[in-house]
């Protein structure tokens, strides 16, 4: 448990200070969401040792606390970051990989009992809606207050409602040997599909301070 409280302060760091380091950590303990954070590894914890009480205690003290509903049963991996914390509401069979982070008033849920399925270093916006079963593509990036109802390809930018691809990035390698991202117009789609290009703006995407450092981050 607390090398994933670890993981995900470390992650959270990166983000806000672009750093893992210790004086980096510490400033993260005092920013928004935080907590949230720390009350899911614990009601996560508490519900692997099967302490079913103490297990709700930690899922209610969270929503008084906090603002913040993540369902008994949600699976994270290392590196769940919660920016802000304040309306983020969680199916409890959600699942997620490592490096998920998420902004506020963000919505992952369920339709007749299916839930979404999160990729790794996934990054969704504020106020995002992402409902039913749906498959969220590793490295994708949904906008801010965009609906998802459809399977995200990996490395996928989406917005819009219902959401849109409007920007996909393909892994290649590079002489070193790293994995390069590098972007590409997105693929034109059928009705089927759910998705069809169009024009990306940056006020799609908010990070709750009007600064636009969210859209800056899903490019």
């Amino acid at each position: 448990m607390f090398r994933l409280i670890l993981a995900d302060l470390r992650q959270k760091a990166l983000w806000c200070y672009e750093s893992s380091g210790r004086k980096a950590v510490l400033k993260v303990l005092l920013t928004d969401g935080t907590a949230a954070m720390i009350w899911y590894r614990l009601m996560q914890a508490a519900g692997r040792y099967r302490l079913r009480p103490l297990e709700m205690v930690f899922n209610k003290l969270n929503a008084i606390l906090c603002n913040c509903i993540i369902g008994r049963g949600a699976e994270f991996g290392p590196g769940f970051v919660l920016i802000h914390s304040t309306g983020v509401v969680i199916n409890g069979t959600v699942r997620g990989g490592s490096n998920v982070r998420i902004e506020h008033q963000v919505t992952i849920g369920a339709e007749r009992r299916q839930n979404p399925v999160l990729g790794n270093d996934v990054f969704i916006g504020a106020g995002a809606k992402v409902i039913g079963a749906v498959s969220i593509g590793d490295g994708a990036r949904v906008g801010a207050n965009a609906v998802v109802v459809r399977d995200v390809p990996a490395h996928c930018t989406v917005v819009g409602i219902p959401a849109r691809v409007v920007r996909t990035r393909s892994a290649a390698a590079s002489p070193a040997g790293d994995t390069l991202l590098t972007d590409h117009p997105p693929p034109s789609a059928s009705p089927d599909a759910g998705y069809a290009p169009i024009a990306a703006r940056t006020d799609a995407f908010g990070d709750g301070d009007g600064d636009g450092d969210s859209a800056r981050r899903l490019q």
